[in-house]
């Protein structure tokens, strides 16, 4: 018994979940019908539905940032890329005789996704090819991917009235918000592709020793191209998200600050910021503490300007307890407790 409960406690999972519980509870001490889903029209409704939709967008950027993390890089542009990728989707709606036609957002959608794939790849040009650190290569566009955003949007919020482009942000898909199902699916995608093949296997070596993994084989470069692109990606599809849900794109606000929860979210989880192994897994349930900690915020009342304070405190408490130094605290104090518990089995 006392060896599975190790094993437990020692799990990265472990302390991230309990968190989650905490602010779970915490919200169903304020209001008391916090887990209450009602059925409406075929629809699910519900302070939990409302976290995993609010919560998606954060949830697929922090699903390539892992992957970018596990190779020992970062990725500080997926805000910028965001906000790209909707002023792309609402300047070529509001341009077209018919913005309420699908295929016009089809075709919106499209365009703005195939420029966050080549953003993606410009992000891994800089780091895999020229040879750039991670985070200066992408902080050169999160710096300039504002501005092209503001050019696109020639320095204005741009209002599109289009029913098929905002299902994209708050419409349902077989009783489930359309955020959550893309989420799913993203996490569901790469949870395949990393887990049930060797790509995950590379990404990780790549990330623990590049060169050990180059002289065994293994094409770095493209595996850097393809999570920074992968990652693009994710961060255009979450733009895309954000903006339908506002009905507008706003290149200073959409997607501002996102990267910081992405990587919060990764960090709770239990990946290292060295590179090397990493858990999709602990990724989905930081990006659930993250959104959760923000409606605890409004649940219990605390003011909005304390908002970032609050999330720091809670994302400081789970890396203490991940860390080696607690590890080891705990681990000297089971050792102890099974001298106790042998030392009176002797006695008996």
């Amino acid at each position: 018994m006392s060896a599975v409960l190790t094993r437990i406690v020692s799990s990265r999972l472990f302390w991230p979940i309990v968190m989650l519980l905490v602010l779970v509870t915490i919200n169903v001490i304020a209001f008391p019908g916090f887990l209450t889903i009602t059925v409406k029209d075929g629809h699910l409704f519900g302070s939990v539905i409302d976290i995993l939709r609010n919560g998606a967008p954060t949830l697929i950027i922090a699903v390539g940032m892992t992957l970018v993390i596990a190779t020992r890089g970062i990725d500080l542009s997926v805000g910028a890329v965001a906000a790209i990728s909707g002023a792309v989707a609402c300047s070529i709606i509001l341009s077209s005789p018919d913005p309420g036609s699908v295929g016009t957002v089809v075709v919106a959608v499209a365009v703005a996704l195939v420029i966050a794939l080549v953003l993606g790849l410009w992000n891994g040009f800089l780091v895999s090819v020229i040879g750039i650190q991670p985070i200066i290569a992408t902080l050169i566009l999160m710096t300039a991917g504002r501005g092209v955003a503001m050019l696109i949007t020639e320095g204005q919020i741009l209002t599109v009235n289009s029913p098929p482009f905002k299902a994209l942000g708050s419409g349902f898909l077989l009783g489930l918000p359309v955020a959550v199902v893309i989420g799913t699916v993203i996490f569901a995608i790469a949870a395949l592709l990393t887990r049930r093949t060797a790509l995950g296997m590379l990404i990780e070596s790549v990330g623990i020793n590049p060169e050990a993994s180059r002289q065994a084989g293994v094409r770095a470069r493209g595996l850097l191209f393809s999570v920074y692109t992968f990652c693009a990606f994710s961060a255009g599809i979450a733009g895309l998200i954000l903006t339908a849900n506002q009905t507008a794109a706003d290149a200073n606000n959409t997607g501002l600050f996102i990267e910081l929860d992405a990587i919060l979210a990764v960090v709770i989880g239990g990946t290292s910021l060295a590179g090397g192994r990493y858990s999709l897994a602990g990724t989905l349930v930081g990006a659930l503490v993250i959104q959760t900690l923000v409606t605890t915020v409004y649940t219990v009342g605390i003011p909005p300007i304390v908002t970032m304070v609050f999330k720091a405190a809670v994302v400081t408490a789970v890396c203490l307890l991940q860390s080696p130094a607690t590890n080891a605290a705990f681990g000297r104090l089971r050792t102890r407790l099974t001298a106790r518990a042998g030392k009176g089995i002797t006695a008996s």
